[in-house]
């Protein structure tokens, strides 16, 4: 479990501004070190980038930041996450509101086996939002996704007949329609074609000036063209830290230059 995490930095007050930032933050997993000592901070108005080569820890530091990695009574949590100032480890700190202020898109979309429509109103069903306000918190979701225009006439259809990125695009509606101030994205364009690859990434431009981005991607040329801000991770280790174009053309660190090259990885 985390170690007596702070409710904010001392001398700091909470801001609502949707920063997330993590503080030494180590998970360990019977007697593996995935995380060793994290801390990075990603901030409305950008996007920041996560790469580095499988097993470097990329998805266990994603599911940190919303809780979900304890889930699984097996890792164990050290440091902390902070969200406007505040940590979501508190005791005080509801799950279900840090799940629905830092939303989580995974690489393979699962639609729930109901229609486009109930897809997107479950999450304000569980919230209490008023079923009047639903159609109003839907159709903006769809259209901060690109999706509206293709599927506002298809919303009673089972959400599986959808394509695989149309699936894609309305996962990343179901995480929009509860409005959260942080946005994962696991690998979301791993099995997408060029056009809805596209597509996400367009949204996540425009999304960015309301919503703290952070996109965890294997594909380096998709974090060149689509963050501001790229982390390279590597064992577990943050290397380095930097704006995405200087980054990609003066790294620091030799070992990030040798990812980003091709030279392994």
């Amino acid at each position: 479990m985390i170690d007596e995490p702070q409710i904010a930095r001392p001398g700091e007050k909470a801001q609502e501004d949707g920063s997330i930032r993590s503080e030494a933050l180590q998970v360990r997993h019977a007697r593996q070190q995935i995380l060793k000592g994290i801390t990075l901070a990603a901030r409305r108005g950008e996007i920041l980038s996560i790469i580095g080569p499988a097993g470097a820890g990329k998805t266990t530091f994603l599911r940190c930041l919303n809780r979900m990695l304890e889930l699984d009574t097996a890792f164990e949590i050290a440091g902390d996450v902070l969200l406007d100032g505040r940590s979501i480890y508190a005791r005080d700190v509801p799950v279900a509101e840090v799940r629905r202020r830092v939303g989580m898109v995974f690489s393979i979309p699962v639609p729930l086996p109901l229609t486009v429509y109930e897809n997107l109103a479950f999450g304000p069903s569980l919230g209490g939002a008023k079923r009047n306000s639903w159609d109003e918190k839907i159709e903006a979701a769809l259209r901060a996704a690109h999706l509206w225009d293709e599927v506002k006439d298809r919303l009673q259809e089972p959400a599986r007949n959808l394509s695989g990125g149309q699936q894609q695009r309305l996962c990343l509606a179901r995480a929009l329609v509860l409005r959260p101030s942080v946005l994962l994205l696991d690998e979301p364009c791993s099995g997408l074609d060029p056009v809805s690859t596209a597509r996400i990434e367009e949204a996540l431009q425009q999304l960015k000036k309301d919503v703290t981005v952070i996109l965890v991607t294997n594909n380096v040329k998709q974090a060149a063209r689509a963050s501001d801000r790229t982390a390279f991770f590597l064992f577990g280790e943050l290397i380095e830290v930097d704006r995405t174009e200087s980054l990609f053309t003066t790294p620091r660190d030799r070992r990030t230059a040798d990812y980003i090259s091709g030279r392994f990885g």
